[in-house]
């Protein structure tokens, strides 16, 4: 367990490191230490969504039995990827600290000179966000882990393929921190992002739900009723911030293709 733990906490701040210094020493880029970081951030969470999503593939198409069969990789990747959501939080307040000095926000004549200032900003914008990786991390992993005592592998491995989204997501952001909203890229991944975010994240817990549903032959709108009441309490919290971000999403996409101006990015 140790030894998982470690490798994912050398890994992803690792990778981050790597590509930071990468893209800083490509002379045909130019770019400074603030946008090396910003796409880096962003290049690991795509990674991880992808390591995630095909575990997730691999796992929920090996379990016949979605209650009893177990595949070991389910655990193993829970370890190494706890880590990254630690690291994570490091990542997005570095993005947000450059995003203040390189873009000229309205907070940036104060909080580069003052990180206390800067962090209050960073934890005021990206709440939400900061929350979700630590309930990642101090709540879903232990239940993960230890409280399931192998039980539901298909059911783990059908949420990490929420992550499928993350790279249009990433990229997105990417093209909007460097004003490309107008091209045909930005307009082909604002579609794909709304679409692998409503089926991948939203449709997630009715889903399984429903699978659960046929499992134990009883009517999708029973499952409710039927199943721990931790549970419920446990897809409810976990959905809630998806619907939250997918209206985001849909409030952009209206915009994008509507051609209205944008309103301003968060980093």
């Amino acid at each position: 367990m140790l030894t998982i733990l470690a490798a994912g906490s050398v890994f992803f701040p690792g990778l981050f490191l790597l590509s930071k210094q990468c893209l800083k020493s490509i002379p045909a880029l130019r770019w400074s230490e603030g946008d090396a970081v910003i796409v880096s951030a962003r290049l690991v969470s795509s990674v991880q969504a992808v390591m995630a999503s095909s575990a997730g593939y691999i796992i929920s198409s090996s379990c016949k039995d979605i209650i009893e069969d177990q595949h070991w990789l389910t655990s193993t990747y829970i370890l190494f990827a706890v880590p990254y959501f630690v690291y994570d939080i490091y990542a997005m307040f570095m993005c947000h600290w450059y995003k203040l000095r390189v873009k000229g926000h309205e907070e940036a004549s104060a909080a580069p000179q003052h990180m206390s200032l800067a962090l209050t900003s960073y934890l005021r914008r990206e709440f939400l966000m900061v929350l979700h990786h630590v309930v990642m991390v101090t709540i879903c992993f232990p239940v993960s882990v230890f409280w399931r005592q192998g039980k539901g592998d298909y059911f783990q491995g059908v949420m990490f393929m929420a992550e499928l989204s993350t790279p249009s997501v990433c990229l997105g952001k990417i093209l909007i921190q460097y004003k490309q909203q107008h091209t045909l890229l930005h307009k082909v991944n604002g579609a794909l992002m709304l679409i692998t975010f409503f089926i991948c994240r939203v449709l997630l817990f009715p889903y399984l739900y429903y699978v659960y549903g046929r499992y134990a032959s009883i009517p999708f709108h029973m499952v409710p009723f039927s199943v721990p009441w931790h549970c419920n309490l446990g897809a409810a919290l976990l959905m809630a911030p998806q619907l939250y971000w997918f209206s985001l999403i849909c409030r952009g996409a209206l915009r994008l293709f509507m051609g209205l101006p944008p309103t301003s990015c968060r980093s």
